[in-house]
């Protein structure tokens, strides 16, 4: 980025951290709406069919294609620059507000959770979707696919049990990661952790049991739509 040194003004790139650090010298960053799109649509492909229509990510999927069908209406128009600016504050800049003011709601309440932030958080709303089709806890564990899979044959039953990896990678990944953090952040997920380890687990058969109740916590809040508590810590 050193040709960048000197340069002041606007800068359209992807979700790239480390351009943020041109800030200070008077860069403003302006983030792609394709790449956001892009987000939005990779995380529908990993749901099932039924359950895409009602996920988050549908939505915030056709806000995007809202806008681009604008962009689409504007160069078909062959409007000058002056127009489209125009138009883009009169007909889109409403929109985006929209989409950011439903992101802001819907981040409200999983960042409130130590270890999700605003890019964990947007991934596992749009997973999972409408958090009512889960009737229970575990449903959703089994979603990520962070249930254990107890091996067996005839009578024998392994000991070195995995976690299942079944439906949603991205779920899962995104709530491992925040289980990773929580483990070190959270007084009683911390707590819990280290419980395991004392017992002589692996760390990450610890954290995956950080993460199985962190599954825990994200049911709760989203179905009572309320912030974080260490109360809504309930037994997996």
């Amino acid at each position: 980025m050193r040709f960048l040194t000197n340069y002041s003004g606007y800068l359209h790139v992807d979700g790239y951290q480390g351009y943020k650090k041109l800030e200070p010298q008077g860069v403003t960053i302006v983030e792609c709406w394709a790449h956001t799109r892009r987000k939005f649509h990779d995380a529908l492909k990993a749901l099932e069919k039924a359950d895409r229509p009602n996920a988050a990510a549908n939505i915030g999927y056709e806000f995007c294609n809202r806008l681009f069908k604008l962009e689409r209406q504007f160069d078909e128009g062959n409007l000058t620059f002056e127009q489209k600016l125009k138009k883009r504050i009169t007909e889109s800049k409403p929109i985006a507000e929209n989409f950011f003011d439903w992101a802001s709601k819907q981040l409200s309440k999983p960042t409130t959770i130590p270890g999700i932030g605003n890019t964990l958080g947007a991934i596992i709303l749009s997973e999972i979707g409408d958090i009512n089709r889960f009737d229970a806890p575990n449903k959703l564990v089994a979603f990520a696919g962070l249930d254990v899979k107890v091996s067996q044959s005839g009578e024998f039953i392994g000991t070195k049990n995995k976690i299942s990896k079944r439906r949603s990678p991205y779920l899962r990944r995104a709530i491992w990661l925040a289980a990773g953090r929580a483990a070190f952040c959270d007084p009683v997920l911390s707590e819990y952790y280290q419980s395991l380890k004392v017992r002589g687990k692996h760390h990450l058969t610890a954290v995956g049991a950080v993460a199985r109740k962190l599954c825990n916590i994200i049911f709760v809040i989203l179905r009572e739509n309320r912030p974080y508590a260490k109360k809504v810590i309930m037994k997996s």
